[in-house]
């Protein structure tokens, strides 16, 4: 029993000495493991110190569909490290981006000379001029314009102008139904007699001979070729009337095309009035607003030959549909980007637009139509301008209604907008971009963004290369010339439609100032046609001659310029009467 109690009792001194080590070398690790605890913390720290700024839904949401770059931050080669962070800000450039601070020293002016005769004298009986235009609204803008002039040039009668109702846009619209016709007639009543439609032939409408004229006619060319049928005939219509007119003409007719443009051609009151309440309507989320059209449809760019890194699912879809046009040549994609004939995507835009000062807190306006890739393709733009609007946000279905069966009658409504917009922005050259810029030079030369897209294209390939800061430096250079400023184009450069030279006048305090900045003189009752050598700047603006893709005719559906109907002249007298264009053209169904 004894012995037992001696094992327990030992058994015990054991157990307490071990449990006395234990907590010796407990003692011990105490520091140590405070120590360690303390470095840890440390580290947590200063790592929080250091990280990068979290990142915000917008940002995040522009990371995430980001269509041509891998993301907001991308590293470059291993010798620096480069992040191209978009700020949510524009920054401070040092000037009002929504105004001009020249535009206050020039002014549209197209009233005509003393030498203009009117029209009681210039118009001979028994000529009448008809034309087929052709194209979206815009394009058919430019059609009217330039047939009251080829009617003044021909001394003869116009007759209101049938609006394209066979092409791509299939609006059955006619003229009377888009703009006011009455106000039309009156106001050009002192220019050129306008009747709405042909006198009868005894118990018949006369019936018009139908014939083509060359691209860019001239005076002498109307003469030539269309006098003499005129004259014989009494009535002809010009089918397919788009850009037919030159550029270059005298100044009492360059100033009638500016008559017509800016004044004679009014909306109908009802789609005024609708545009009216969408201007109101963006002005009541922000004092100011920019107005973006958009150009990004599946079959302009499959037209165009561009690419956008969309891989074989691009290729494909874009490629089937460029079937559609037998007669369209293959184009380098590449190439077409370098040249500054791709319209830029809607992610270019929006950063164009943070690089120009432009932060997230402004509204924008767009008019587009169907987009490719849909909310895809267009999510970047919004994570970088969410108050993002358009006429199917800002108005009803039922309002709309009266108008969104038809083409043209919804293009006028962000014609309106556009054109009432603080800034107006575009993507592409097509035509609504060139009769907007052109209109809002006339009208006091209001901000006009249009991308240096030849300039920028390296800019947005690399970007990924470059800081933000870097990236936003090398926009506003390249965009010197391409805002919309005074004597931004030499007179008698680009279209005249988009640069009317020959009707903005200078006021006497500008040519006393010596702070223009501008190399270019304004045209002051003269227009200078001659050639020489532009600013670097100058030089990248489109000449006359240049037709870039969005200019191009697409499908055609005539044979030739063989007119309809029999017309009693030798063989000499049709001899480049009835002239063939150099090459088929192609229908323009991006024509807007």
């Amino acid at each position: 029993m004894k012995k037992k109690n001696r094992e327990a009792a030992s058994g015990l001194r054991l157990l307490l000495l071990r449990r006395r080590r234990l907590q010796s070398r407990l003692r011990l690790l105490a520091p140590v493991v405070s120590a360690v605890s303390g470095v840890i913390l440390l580290l947590f720290a200063l790592f929080t110190f250091l990280a990068p700024a979290p990142i915000s839904r917008n940002e995040l949401l522009f990371r995430r569909n980001s269509s041509l770059s891998s993301g907001l931050e991308a590293q470059s080669s291993a010798d620096r490290d480069v992040v191209f962070r978009v700020p949510a800000t524009g920054g401070s450039l040092g000037n009002d981006m929504w105004t001009s601070r020249l535009s206050k020293f020039y002014y549209g002016c197209s009233n005509a000379s003393v030498k203009f005769s009117k029209v009681g004298v210039s118009t001979q009986r028994n000529r009448y001029l008809l034309i087929a235009t052709s194209g979206g609204l815009n394009q058919q803008r430019t059609g009217i314009t330039d047939a009251v002039v080829a009617a003044r040039i021909l001394n003869a009668t116009l007759v209101v102008p049938k609006l394209d109702q066979k092409s791509f846009w299939k609006d059955s619209s006619n003229f009377a139904e888009i703009f006011d016709a009455d106000w039309f007639i009156s106001f050009l009543s002192k220019d050129v007699k306008i009747i709405k439609q042909l006198p009868k032939e005894g118990r018949k409408i006369m019936a018009p001979y139908t014939m083509r004229v060359p691209r860019k006619c001239t005076p002498s060319c109307y003469q030539k070729r269309v006098l003499p049928v005129l004259t014989k005939k009494h009535a002809v219509q010009l089918t397919k009337f788009d850009y037919r007119l030159s550029n270059r003409l005298d100044m009492d007719l360059q100033k009638l095309r500016c008559r017509v443009n800016y004044h004679a051609l009014k909306f109908t009151d009802s789609i005024l009035e609708m545009g009216k309440k969408l201007v109101e309507r963006m002005r009541m989320k922000s004092k100011h607003f920019i107005a973006l059209h958009l150009r990004f449809e599946p079959d302009m760019l499959a037209f165009s030959g561009c690419y956008y890194g969309g891989g074989e699912k691009e290729r494909t879809e874009l490629g089937a549909l460029r079937k559609r046009w037998k007669t369209l040549h293959i184009r380098n994609p590449d190439k077409e980007r370098r040249q500054g004939k791709c319209p830029l995507t809607p992610e270019e835009v929006g950063l164009m637009l943070r690089a120009l000062g432009f932060g997230s807190d402004v509204h924008i306006y767009v008019a587009s139509g169907e987009v490719y890739g849909g909310e895809t393709t267009l999510a970047p733009l919004k994570a970088l301008f969410p108050n993002f609007h358009s006429k199917d946000t800002i108005a009803s279905e039922e309002e709309l209604a009266p108008f969104s069966s038809f083409s043209s009658r919804m293009a006028a409504l962000d014609f309106i907008v556009c054109d009432e917009s603080d800034v107006f922005v575009t993507n592409n050259n097509g035509n609504m971009a060139r009769m907007l810029a052109g209109r809002r030079r006339y009208f006091g030369h209001k901000p006009t963004i249009r991308p240096n897209a030849k300039k920028l294209y390296r800019l947005f390939m690399n970007r990924n290369n470059m800081t933000w800061e870097e990236f936003a430096s090398g926009v506003r250079s390249r965009q010197i010339g391409f805002m919309g400023e005074p004597n931004e184009v030499r007179p008698g450069r680009g279209e005249f439609h988009e640069n009317p030279s020959s009707c903005i006048c200078e006021l006497p305090e500008a040519k006393a100032r010596g702070d223009l900045g501008s190399k270019v003189q304004a045209n002051v009752g003269t227009e200078d046609l001659s050639t020489g050598k532009d600013s670097e700047q100058a030089d990248e603006q489109p000449t006359e001659d240049e037709h870039d893709w969005i200019d191009m005719d697409y499908s055609e559906n005539e044979n030739g310029l063989q007119g309809k109907g029999s017309l009693n002249l030798t063989d000499s007298d049709l001899g480049g009467l009835l002239k063939a264009d150099p090459q088929p053209e192609l229908e323009e169904m991006f024509s807007d």
